[in-house]
């Protein structure tokens, strides 16, 4: 039951194409033309919808933009329908509208649903409604990574689960030994600097400095080195204050402000402000014989031993020598702070260096036993893919049987590569040390046997393009029962193929449209017969400028191109009938029919 189609799209300005409709339908959809008319901009046009590369050089020349349109039946609640509306989007009476829109300039812009959404999204509806397959997809099937990523994918949960847990321990794996790497190749490098740490600590401990000591040494070192100069001064201020005790007539500060407190304290009770006077003047006399004490006491204890000023200066230089050290005279502030903040951190430092060496043991113990467990994983993966890889190359062969070619056979050859000596990335396999990488330690490539008595080959080495074509055929249809997806798109993957391997490749792609929509461009008349819509991409030039559109044809229309790809003549009386017989062939074969033959 085909769940998702892709009912037409709308091409504007891209390439050689004017303005076309491209009107789709469930089934199977052939398109064909004439070579360089255009029908690759089909393709093309849906690679956009599914968030392809957009580039200039698509759009028409001479026109401003180029657009693509889309209009995609989705069950609402389908897991594309899903993230649309994640984002946004809503549905059309149960269809989902996709346009991509490029400039002449190269810039995109992409809606689905009447919101505006990144390119990359459609890429990600693209991965759950179409799978695109083209000669470049043949390429890739020939790379042993894109054959195992094939494998799993038909696997299924026996695989994915175990991988996951795999994938899980792998990543866990390589951090483990990455710190592991980092702490061993720096071991001389940490030594090192443990040993500048302890030597600044323990400086710093026989030191015992304390915050803020250096301002305050310094604060004592100017006092002692001042000290006569600060003497006299104050010597000098207590006399103006206090008087001289040798000189009875001298007038000193404190005598006349009491006298001038007690003339006004006299007749301070005619007057208010003149009250407020006497008391401000009371209070300057207390603070004047206040001050002169606190002068008679400094001038006392004022100490000028140059001893003491001696070991202040001492002191200060071996405080400066940390603070250049350890501190950080350019931000200012206590240096002897900055000296014992350092000591805080560089103590906090050694301890992580000194516990590097017991991290390592930690270490060790856990990277041995991730490895045993990656192992323990590895070898539960390696029998779901070889499990799997039987069935998967028995449905392969038998696909290929009906598709002329009865004799040949798919193989997986699913192995692992023995570890040479000093190779780090190892585990334990069989009983024997074998290379690992993030998917596992199997190394998984797509053999073809193509007739009895010929060896079994990787298909890059022992398959022609048109088996090449035919095995990836069988896969698709292989796939179409494991894992189906609503949309297959082929761009020509019939390459190579002739005769009756084409009328086979027909049928095959007739049936996968059972389940599927199917859309093929082919130059096969023989595979167009099977199609239950033709289209036509068409190109006409008028001598300056070249134009393609695309039409359906059907009838004798149909009889017609079909003619054409026979034989280039399409009112050759010859032509005409084999196009004919081929249309019916098409007809009695009938996808029911290849559906009921198909293999056990």
């Amino acid at each position: 039951m085909v769940v998702s189609v892709l009912e037409e799209m709308r091409i504007k300005d891209l390439g050689v194409i004017d303005d076309a409709v491209v009107e789709l339908s469930s089934g199977f959809t052939a398109v064909t033309g004439e070579t360089g008319a255009g029908k690759t901009m089909v393709v093309t046009s849906l690679g956009l919808l599914l968030g392809g590369r957009a580039d200039a050089g698509y759009v028409r020349a001479g026109a401003a933009s180029a657009l693509v349109e889309g209009r995609i039946a989705v069950p609402p609640d389908s897991a594309a329908a899903r993230r649309a509306r994640e984002a946004g989007a809503e549905l059309d009476e149960g269809a989902l509208l996709v346009s991509r829109t490029i400039s002449a300039e190269g810039r995109s812009r992409a809606h689905v649903g009447g919101r505006s959404v990144p390119a990359g999204l459609l890429g990600e509806l693209g991965e759950d409604l179409v799978a695109v397959h083209g000669q470049t997809d043949q390429q890739g099937l020939l790379r042993p990574a894109r054959q195992r990523g094939a494998l799993d994918r038909y696997a299924g949960e026996a695989v994915s689960k175990p991988l996951a847990a795999y994938q899980e321990t792998y990543r866990r794996l390589r951090a483990v030994a990455a710190e592991l790497a980092e702490l061993t190749d720096r071991a001389r490098e940490r030594a090192q600097e443990a040993d500048l740490l302890r030597f600044g600590l323990d400086e710093i401990a026989a030191a015992e400095p304390r915050a803020g000591e250096d301002e305050e040494l310094a604060a004592e070192a100017a006092r002692l080195g001042h000290a006569e100069a600060l003497a006299a001064a104050a010597a000098l201020a207590h006399g103006a204050l206090a008087g001289d005790p040798a000189d009875p007539e001298g007038v000193d500060a404190v005598t006349l402000a009491g006298g001038a407190h007690r003339a006004l304290q006299g007749v301070r009770d005619h007057d208010a402000a003149l009250a407020q006077l006497a008391d401000r003047l009371g209070e300057v006399a207390i603070l004047l014989a206040d001050i002169s004490g606190d002068l008679a006491g400094y001038a006392d204890g004022l100490d000028a031993d140059p001893l003491r000023l001696a070991a202040v200066e001492e002191r200060r230089a071996v405080l400066n020598h940390l603070v250049r050290k350890y501190g950080d005279r350019d931000a200012g502030g206590d240096g002897c702070a900055a000296v014992l903040a350092w000591a805080e951190r560089g103590a906090a430092r050694l301890a992580e260096l000194e516990g590097d060496d017991d991290r390592i043991g930690e270490l060790t113990a856990e990277h041995d036993d991730l490895r045993a467990r990656l192992a323990a994983h590895a070898a539960v993966l390696t029998g779901a893919r070889r499990e799997a890889a039987g069935r998967f190359a028995e449905a392969v062969t038998a696909e290929l049987a009906q598709l002329a070619m009865p004799h040949a056979r798919v193989t997986f050859d699913v192995r692992q590569t023995d570890a040479a000596d000093g190779d780090e990335d190892t585990i334990e396999l069989d009983g024997r040390p074998v290379t690992y990488g993030p998917h596992g330690a199997d190394e998984v490539e797509l053999l073809l046997a193509p007739h009895p008595g010929a060896p079994a080959r990787p298909i890059a080495k022992g398959a022609s393009g048109g088996e090449l074509s035919r095995v990836m055929l069988a896969v698709e249809v292989v796939f179409a029962d494991a894992a189906p997806v609503p949309t297959y798109l082929f761009d020509e993957v019939d390459a190579g193929v002739g005769g009756k391997a084409a009328v086979e490749v027909g049928r095959r792609l007739a049936r996968l449209a059972d389940s599927a929509q199917v859309v093929v461009v082919t130059h096969l008349p023989q595979v167009a017969a099977f199609a239950d819509r033709h289209l036509v991409v068409e190109k006409t030039s008028d001598g300056s400028v070249t134009h393609s559109g695309v039409r359906t044809v059907h009838g004798e229309g149909r009889v017609r191109e079909l003619s054409r790809m026979l034989a280039g003549q399409e009112d050759s009386r010859l032509a005409r009938a084999h196009a004919e017989e081929l249309l019916a062939t098409a007809a009695a074969l009938g996808r029911r029919a290849g559906a009921a033959e198909r293999p056990a």
